[in-house]
């Protein structure tokens, strides 16, 4: 399964006027392709925390001491504020608790839909120019490299190869950017006359001639072969003769009926033009370039099955065998340089396991490892490996924490022995001070240390099974990866949003999310929505740039029962048809019962119970899972919910042992001195509870629980609920 984040060892803390709160400790998970991962627990768990270091929006005050957040070989924990704007929104994109705080009440909601699309239209188009081209230079370098003497080919070749795919790509690009242009026009021209119907039928209608002269001239615009073309051009250049002969009459009467008539039958060209299907360009540029005769004039679909066999037979089969040849080399060239790379780590691993660590001598051996590692990268690889990707600025970025940590704790160190000599004092003097001692705002050097170490074993880890999975290597399938990518940067540095196609857009993502009449709300005010319709606006702009992650923050906790379920049902059609990646925090285990596929619990800033759905709903092992299901509601359910005791704990003094110790009935001595570790249950399931341990006495989750668990599994086990 594809992955699509990382998150390890991730600390978090916030500098407050009564210290360091402590609000993410030590969290490690991952999330992968097309799967919904529920992050519960209750307020001040860190769940909200987490979500916002992922998107890079972590308060002024906040402090990560340690841990990477891996997304596309990016640690963005690490990266610029450059390099996030093209991730927030784009890749990631977040849903928040109250759809008010997300929208601006004085500005109209299409507005909203619209602006994030036309300010990253270009930076879009650069990106995939700058992705094709780069991705196309390490591609032929590769097979130069790869060719053997049984080819019947020289390097000149090759490059000429390449050169032939980077000319074709121009001409797709060329014919494409034609048929955008006519495809938006005609996009311009059927929201116009929607428009135009609609105002005269409410007798409406305002600014008569310009609009009529822009719907002549759009319309004029959307003739392309693969638009508006054939019989309907010609149909349609007899209509807008006859409009531009009749409309100005007409507006002079007041009287419409000709010119409704003339839009009308102008409306029905550009929706079936709308729904035609696209041509391939990608092919079509090969053929346009190579064949010398015109595009065969025939029906889309059969077009499309034409140009493939001719760009299959003509270039592409060579060049997806030089492509594979290109990648097997490569993987080969590279898992040497890992097998490399391994024994370099091995080598200087031990300079970070010592008691204190040199400065020089960590510096080298990290230089040693990192230069080693990036040696190691395929780059020529689509998915990256994130792992490998981010080794080098995660161990830099941790070392320069370390070493201005130690200058750093000495300080702190200072002030917190001036507190304390000073309550010291005034407990001597037989007073009772009305204030506690801060805890010290030190730099935790172990667990930075504990990080670097773990990413040191992580990769050791990655790169061995690699190594051992290497030969079960598809390279045909990886090859069309390869191309697919190369049509899809081709394709995105032609995509440019204009305001029409943004509306355009807008209004077909309005109807996505179950928004009725969206030509006419569009132009609304968020006040004019009910909450639950806020929130379905707010997914829209959410999906506008087709994130890969989605970011759920607690999106139904506002609404009544019936609108959340909706706004969940919601979600789960657009995770299957978008194929997202889902992060949904939320506080009530009840609503993820029917749509997480895995669920972490988390307390006091630490990830208790990991588990898939099935493991936390029918064999839940911590007693804070058992409180939170023990206050979930049920239909069937005739005992009194349980409420979960007492208060979470101050995270500016985080307890000793379990955080959960002083509200959990079945702790025991060990809970109030030490932190348990995360106990394995199954290859899905953990939990960190000394209740696991095999020296714990049994202890059975609540009858209230236990009995659920049992109606569940008597009705089939087919519903969490």
């Amino acid at each position: 399964m594809e992955n699509k984040l990382l998150v390890r060892n991730l600390v978090i803390s916030f500098r407050t006027p009564g210290g360091k709160v402590q609000a993410v400790r030590n969290i490690s998970f991952d999330l992968n392709k097309g799967e919904t991962l529920a992050i519960v627990g209750e307020s001040g768990s860190g769940k909200s925390v987490t979500s916002k270091a992922i998107l890079g929006i972590l308060a002024g005050n906040s402090i990560v001491e340690a841990g990477s957040i891996v997304y596309d070989g990016m640690d963005l924990l690490k990266v610029t504020e450059d390099d996030f704007y093209r991730i927030r929104g784009d890749k990631i994109a977040m849903i928040f608790q109250d759809p008010l705080s997300s929208l601006n009440p004085i500005m109209r909601i299409g507005k909203q839909l619209t602006e994030a699309m036309l300010l990253k239209g270009k930076m879009r188009q650069r990106a995939s120019k700058e992705a094709f081209n780069t991705m196309l230079g390490l591609l032929e370098k590769a097979m130069i490299e790869s060719l053997n003497e049984k080819e019947n080919k020289t390097p000149e070749q090759l490059k000429q190869m390449c050169k032939q795919f980077d000319k074709y790509e121009f001409k797709h690009i060329e014919l494409e950017q034609a048929y955008n242009v006519a495809y938006e026009a005609a996009t311009e021209v059927l929201d116009s006359i929607n428009d135009v119907l609609f105002h005269i039928e409410k007798n409406a209608f305002e600014d008569e001639k310009y609009t009529i002269k822009e719907i002549i001239r759009q319309a004029a615009e959307s003739e392309n072969n693969y638009v508006v073309g054939g019989k309907d051009a010609e149909r349609m250049k007899v209509l807008l003769t006859e409009l531009k002969g009749i409309y100005k009459q007409e507006i002079k009467a007041k009287n419409y009926k000709e010119t409704s008539r003339i839009l009308t039958e102008l409306k029905g060209i550009m929706e079936k033009a709308l729904k035609t299907e696209m041509p391939d360009f990608f092919r079509m540029g090969y053929y346009v370039l190579e064949a010398g005769k015109p595009v065969p004039d025939m029906p889309i679909p059969q077009l499309n099955e034409y140009l493939y066999k001719y760009h299959m037979d003509n270039f592409m089969y060579e060049f997806c065998h030089f492509t594979q040849a290109a990648l097997n080399y490569n993987a080969e060239k590279y898992n040497q340089r890992k097998q490399e790379a391994l024994q370099v780590l091995a080598a200087n691993k031990n300079v970070f396991e010592a008691e204190k660590l040199d400065k020089a001598a960590c510096k080298k051996a990290a230089d040693a490892m990192i230069a080693a590692v990036e040696a190691s990268i395929d780059r020529l690889e689509v998915h990256k490996d994130s792992i490998a990707y981010v080794f080098g600025s995660c161990m830099r970025a941790d070392l320069n924490a370390y070493f201005e940590g130690i200058g750093r704790n000495k300080e702190a160190a200072k002030k917190h022995a001036r507190q304390q000599k000073k309550y010291d004092k005034l407990v001597k003097a037989g007073k009772t001070p009305s204030w506690k001692v801060r805890p010290s705002m030190a730099v935790d050097l172990d667990a930075l240390q504990n990080t670097m170490l773990d990413r040191i074993k992580r990769l050791e880890e990655h790169y061995s099974v690699m190594l051992k999975d290497g030969r079960e290597r598809n390279y045909e399938n990886e090859t069309d990866m390869l191309v697919e990518f190369f049509k899809e940067n081709a394709s995105g540095t032609v995509v440019k949003v204009t305001k029409s196609m943004a509306k355009y857009k807008a209004l077909k993502l309005m109807e996505e999310v179950g928004i009725s009449e969206p030509r006419k709300r569009y132009k609304q005010y968020p006040f004019e929505f009910s909450g639950g319709m806020r929130q379905r606006i707010v997914i829209a702009i959410a999906l506008a740039a087709n994130p890969d992650i989605l970011i759920c923050d607690e999106p139904t906790t506002a609404l009544d029962v019936t609108i959340q379920a909706q706004i969940l049902e919601l979600i789960n059609k657009l995770k299957k048809d978008r194929n997202l990646s889902i992060i949904f925090i939320t506080h009530d285990l009840g609503v993820v019962a029917n749509m997480a596929d895995r669920i972490a619990v988390m307390y006091a800033g630490k990830i208790v119970e990991m588990g898939t759905s099935e493991d936390v709903f029918y064999s839940p092992a911590h007693p804070y899972t058992w409180a939170l299901l023990a206050a979930m509601p049920d239909l069937e359910t005739n005992e009194r919910l349980e409420a979960i005791p007492g208060t979470p704990p101050n995270m500016i003094y985080p307890p000793k042992g379990d955080a959960f110790a002083d509200r959990n009935k079945y702790a025991m001595k060990i809970d109030f001195e030490m932190q348990p570790p995360m106990f394995q249950i199954s290859e899905t399931h953990s939990a960190a509870t000394w209740l696991l341990h095999p020296d714990a006495p049994k202890a059975e989750p609540p009858k209230i629980i236990t009995e659920r668990i049992a109606r569940m599994k008597a009705k089939g086990g087919n519903s969490h609920a």
